[in-house]
């Protein structure tokens, strides 16, 4: 099926929906609609130059912050890369508009260190998802980045080399035809 992305907002609350027309998903009378613009990012768990990739998130980040209607940004929890997107994301709602996006953590399965923490990683996020799970654990990783890709409008890439699961997701994002931007080119 294809699903389409909407924001649903009940008297003020925001419930977020994935809708498919086949099935017969309709929102009800009276019911304002949004688009959802996701975007996902991916990089080495290393970066080369992290303020200067930080400074360049920011200005990725903001354009869509302040253009869209609601915002969608999708990040793994694995490396400095994603660290990096998840403080510019923060930053960037700070400054630019708080009401109108999600900072969604997506995992590939569910970690002791999750269950441990879950108080301060769902203050810290908007929305937490698991996105690999029934794979095993090695392809879970696979499993999670191309189900980021999937559902996303713009993927944002830090791939400095052609080797690793970030470089291998670029090579996926490609082949489906996603709007692909690599700031380390």
């Amino acid at each position: 099926f294809i699903y389409f992305k909407y924001i649903i907002v009940y008297n003020g609350a925001i419930e977020r929906k994935r809708m498919c027309p086949k099935l017969g998903h309709i929102p009800k009378a009276g019911v304002k609609m949004e688009s959802v613009y996701t975007v996902s990012f991916f990089g080495h768990r290393m970066v080369s130059d992290p303020l200067a990739t930080e400074k360049t998130l920011e200005e990725i980040i903001r354009s869509p912050l302040a253009s869209r209607e609601y915002v969608e940004f999708l990040v793994g929890r694995d490396g400095e890369f994603d660290q990096l997107v998840a403080s510019a994301v923060l930053r960037c709602k700070r400054t630019v508009r708080s009401d109108n996006s999600s900072l969604v953590w997506v995992m590939p399965y569910e970690t002791a260190d999750y269950r441990k923490n879950r108080d301060a990683y769902h203050a810290y996020y908007d929305e937490i998802e698991v996105a690999g799970e029934g794979s095993h654990y090695k392809a879970a990783f696979q499993a999670r980045n191309r189900a980021m890709v999937d559902r996303s409008d713009l993927v944002i890439f830090c791939v400095e080399k052609q080797q690793g699961g970030a470089w291998q997701t670029m090579a996926y994002a490609l082949r489906q035809g996603k709007s692909i931007y690599n700031i380390s080119k």
